[in-house]
């Protein structure tokens, strides 16, 4: 029997150079797809935050005797310096993913050099989506419950479709994250095969 040159890594057998083949345009495949998936999860985050603005008339007491005076109050994502930081990452992640899977496409990551250049980008990417999410969490987790230590009122009551919005948005976000993540999974299963 002939040998192919590639031996299988489980019981080093040979296989047919074909498989081999199929394999690496499978794990391109599901790149490609992975990729596309931070990409729309980012975006859509990105845009399910920004129109998530809410506008309310909220009653204030100034003093115990006096009537209470209604306030026009507003929430925007841009009044909270957490939410500032998730939107900057989820739209660096997003044009990220749009830019690595047009070079995934174009240039198959033939360069070693750009693949593990591509593999560290994914990490920061991955670190600072985690970062954001966490941030934004925790302002959500305020909103919702408030804080009776610091004196902090929930304001999910108040602002509900802003608060269903910005949980929506972490959510989305989250799943990048995920997508990230199994990137990482897939880029370090390619370099292990490369190793045998």
């Amino acid at each position: 029997m002939a040998e192919s040159g590639y031996k299988n890594p489980i019981d080093g057998t040979p296989t047919p150079n074909g498989s081999n083949r199929a394999n690496k345009r499978s794990t391109a495949t599901s790149e490609y797809i992975l990729r596309f998936l931070a990409f729309a999860a980012t975006l859509v985050a990105v845009i399910v935050m920004a129109v998530g603005k809410q506008t309310k008339t909220v009653p204030v007491t100034l003093l115990p005797n006096l009537p209470p005076i209604d306030v026009e109050a507003h929430a925007k994502w841009q009044y909270m310096s957490a939410f500032v930081f998730f939107m900057v990452v989820n739209i660096a992640a997003c044009v990220y993913s749009a830019l690595t899977l047009i070079l995934a496409i174009a240039n198959r990551f033939g360069s070693k050099g750009l693949d593990l250049a591509v593999i560290l980008l994914d990490l920061i990417i991955l670190s600072l989506l985690f970062a954001a999410n966490g941030a934004a969490a925790a302002i959500g987790v305020l909103g919702y419950h408030g804080n009776s230590h610091t004196q902090w009122k929930k304001v999910c009551n108040i602002f509900d479709s802003y608060c269903r919005h910005a949980a929506a948005s972490i959510v989305l976000s989250l799943v990048a994250a995920l997508m990230f993540v199994l990137l990482l999974a897939l880029a370090a299963s390619r370099l292990h095969k490369r190793c045998l």
